[in-house]
């Protein structure tokens, strides 16, 4: 009777069970089904705080950390692959400025071409010292002083001329009966520039001079000091470079292939960035005969009138020629500054969408150089808008988000969870040999090198004092680094990529070591020392400094987007957040 009971009971579950699968199952299974359907539309991606460049699929832990995974931040929704975003505040702080890719392109039935204003060389004159002797005094004290026709200049004694006037007072007295001795002693201080008042009275008063003044003979602006005072002259030795600025030369650059549409006489309107809503109106005088080689281009110029000294020597000039069609093809021009060199390649970077800041990378093919800017022969067109300033910035950004940039040519790679848990070693130990082989340093000399490395050991000093919270020794390390970095000579660099590059590094790093001394609290400081270390980075990589040095990383820094510093020590110290989290980050690479 029991057993009968027992069979009854297990006969109802089993009813029981199946009914239940019969109508909660289907149901259940396309819940999860329209859930598995819900998360692949949204495609959301998972990420760790600390290694912001995992991305994962999926929930789970980091596989470096071990610490769970975050959903990712989806705001460059609508984006490329290659793409990125940067916020206002990182614009403005980075001072990142674009421009619109222009060239010397036919506009309203005109052609448009980049110069420069130089001296003109008609009106350049020597002043030279017409006797040997010592520089008693020098009346011309810096470069660019006006000096006006008959000004002294100097004064010179001049053992040779102190003979010749003895010479002249014996010959005046033998006049009589010898006037051919006395006439050619008088010839002879002719020849020394001598006036004839100057000559008549050594005679007269039968007083020797010991020293002698030299004259201007033009007027114009004193644009080279070539003696000091105190300085043994020569005879015809130079003494300072004087130019007449009233009317000074436009020289233009014409690409061979446009060499045919300009001749003499044609009317050319001149403007300047100085004067922005003023035209000048001059023709060509002169179109150069022979080709530059290096460039392809020859020059064309125009003669200005500079009254009131509008033009200055070295002042960039644009052109403008109408009347002019022409079917070929035009040149591309980008500035020096908005290009970044690794090895043979060269990117820039454009502004992809214009009314918000999302850029890419792009690779270009440069052409000839021509002053400050560079021929693009493949990569960029007319109308698109590169980065100008804070190029190198935008690469750290580039970097950070996994996109590409310079130093990482094929950008990140989302990670499977397969990948992500069993591969993750390898392709972090790939993806850093990688940037270390691209890498490839400017050759440049230990003497740059080494001034380089005086700026490089303020920065470290300036980096400690971060570590230690310590705000006034960030501040006399960042004048230390600033007055360091005015010393490095340029001259040094012979190479033309490796000058534009240092240019450009340069500049950046004064402005932020400027914010950083000029700061009143260490918050300022620190985000100011993030702009400092990204151009610093890259000049310690391309150029070197002959010493081992660690490029570490915080990825909780710069609001939890990471930033990097330089350390000539292997131990994490972290200087973006000092005691706070004194140990946070890891060291990325290590460059020798």
């Amino acid at each position: 009777m029991k057993n009968k009971n027992i069979l009854i009971y297990i006969g109802i579950l089993a009813v029981g069970l199946l009914l239940g699968w019969f109508l909660f199952g289907g149901s259940s299974n396309t819940e999860t089904e329209h859930n598995q359907d819900k998360v692949a539309e949204t495609n959301q991606l998972w990420t760790c705080s600390m290694h912001p460049q995992i991305m994962l699929p999926e929930f789970g832990d980091c596989p470096i950390c071990g610490m769970d995974l975050i959903p990712a931040e989806s705001s460059a929704d609508g984006l490329l692959a290659d793409q990125f975003k940067l916020t206002e505040n990182a614009l403005a702080l980075a001072n990142i400025q674009t421009s619109v890719v222009n060239d010397s392109k036919n506009e309203n039935n005109a052609i448009k071409l980049s110069g420069k204003i130089v001296e003109n060389e008609e009106g350049n004159v020597i002043q030279v010292s017409y006797f040997s002797g010592r520089i008693e005094r020098l009346n011309v004290s810096f470069t660019g002083e006006e000096v006006r026709k008959g000004q002294l200049l100097a004064t010179i004694y001049s053992p040779e001329l102190y003979a010749a006037q003895q010479e002249l007072i014996t010959a005046a007295s033998l006049k009589q009966s010898q006037p051919a001795l006395y006439k050619a002693v008088r010839n002879k201080l002719k020849l020394w520039k001598l006036s004839e008042s100057q000559i008549s009275q050594i005679e007269t008063s039968g007083k020797v001079k010991e020293n002698f003044p030299v004259y201007a003979t033009v007027s114009g602006t004193v644009s080279e000091k070539l003696v000091s005072q105190g300085e043994s002259v020569k005879q015809g030795q130079p003494l300072l470079k004087i130019a007449n600025l009233s009317t000074v030369w436009a020289n233009f650059d014409v690409y061979e292939n446009q060499i045919d549409l300009f001749k003499k006489g044609q009317e050319i309107s001149i403007t300047t960035t100085a004067f922005a809503n003023k035209e000048f109106k001059a023709t060509v005088d002169f179109i150069d005969p022979v080709l530059n080689t290096n460039t392809r281009t020859v020059k064309l110029r125009a003669v200005l009138t500079n009254k009131d000294n509008v033009f200055k020597p070295g002042m960039f000039v644009e052109g403008k020629i109408k009347g002019i069609t022409s079917s070929k093809e035009q040149v591309v021009m980008i500035p020096s500054s908005a290009i970044l060199w690794t090895g043979k390649r060269s990117v820039v970077y454009i502004k992809s969408d214009p009314n918000s800041p999302v850029f890419e990378m792009r690779e270009v093919v440069l052409g000839n150089q021509i002053g400050a800017t560079y021929e693009v022969s493949e990569g960029l067109n007319t109308g698109d808008e590169i980065v100008t300033n804070g190029t190198f910035t935008v690469d750290a950004a580039a970097q950070l988000q996994g996109k590409k940039s310079m130093m990482n040519r094929e950008g990140g790679k989302t990670m499977t969870g397969h990948e992500g848990h069993l591969g993750m070693e390898n392709t972090i130990s790939k993806d850093a040999d990688k940037q270390s082989d691209m890498n490839e340093r400017i050759k440049v000399s230990k003497d740059f090198q080494n001034q380089l490395k005086v700026v490089f050991d303020d920065y470290i000093k300036l980096k400690d004092a971060l570590v230690k919270d310590d705000s006034k020794s960030a501040g006399i390390a960042s004048k230390s680094l600033v007055d360091n970095l005015s010393k490095v000579d340029m001259k040094l660099l012979k190479d033309t990529k490796a000058h534009n590059h240092w240019m450009s590094l340069e500049k950046n790093i004064k402005a932020a070591t400027n914010s950083i001394s000029n700061a009143s609290d260490i918050t300022s400081q620190r985000n100011n020392f993030m702009q400092l270390s990204s151009n610093l980075i890259k000049a310690v990589q391309v150029f070197g400094v002959n010493e081992k040095v660690f490029v570490e990383f915080c990825p909780m820094a710069n609001s939890n987007n990471g930033a990097y510093w330089l350390s000539k020590e292997e131990k994490v110290l972290n200087p973006y957040y000092g005691d706070a989290m004194l140990t946070c980050g890891e060291v990325k690479q290590v460059l020798n």
